[in-house]
């Protein structure tokens, strides 16, 4: 191999330097914790509204307390202890991804990306729980706790279930969806830089 042959490079010409921003990176953990509560928050504000009854069977709260305000509460403290989890897997990523160089604009621009699926199947757990329990209400009620008997309410108890469980699981799958898609993009957008530069 002749010596002066050059060797094979990933870049057209090496990509622009980047400073390391150890304060976005810090932003944009604070934001995705506030962005888990105000999940957890706005979801069981629809979900209290929609039925108290599985609330108060599965948390068992009073009767006559406030259903709605205390799911808001428990949506906020469990939005807050995934925001955390969320936020270390999320942050740390990034962080490995664009060694240390992700800005606070484009960390928050993918979250919010990463959030709209989170929404998307917390309503698709709801309608799968909804038809699960209008095609086998027998099953339904012997398999979950405290299921009204009354049709209706039972279909508002499905909902509410459903949509919980599709939260619990399209949270870490939009997360890790999410990220593959940001490293694809992130690597594709250096290689445009470094094109220009040739």
């Amino acid at each position: 191999m002749d010596e002066e042959s050059p060797l094979p490079l990933g870049y057209a010409s090496p990509p622009w330097p980047r400073p390391f921003r150890p304060l976005a990176l810090a932003g944009i953990a604070a934001t995705v914790i506030l962005a888990g509560m105000l999940v957890g928050a706005s979801t069981n504000a629809i979900n209290g509204a929609v039925s108290p009854t599985y609330f108060e069977s599965v948390m068992g709260w009073q009767i006559l307390s406030n259903v709605w305000w205390e799911s808001i509460a428990q949506g906020v403290f469990e939005g807050m202890i995934g925001g955390v989890l969320l936020s270390i897997v999320y942050t740390t990523t990034l962080g490995i991804i664009t060694r240390g160089s992700c800005t606070y604009d484009m960390g928050v621009r993918w979250l919010g990306l990463i959030l709209l699926p989170v929404y998307g199947l917390w309503g698709i757990g709801g309608i799968a729980g909804v038809v699960l329990a209008a095609l086998r209400p027998q099953f339904f009620q012997s398999t979950f706790i405290g299921v009204p008997g009354e049709p209706g309410q039972m279909l508002r108890y499905a909902w509410v279930g459903g949509s919980i469980w599709g939260a619990y699981v399209g949270g870490p799958l939009a997360v890790i969806v999410g990220l593959v898609l940001f490293r694809v993009n992130w690597r594709r957008m250096l290689k445009q830089q470094s094109g220009h530069d040739s």
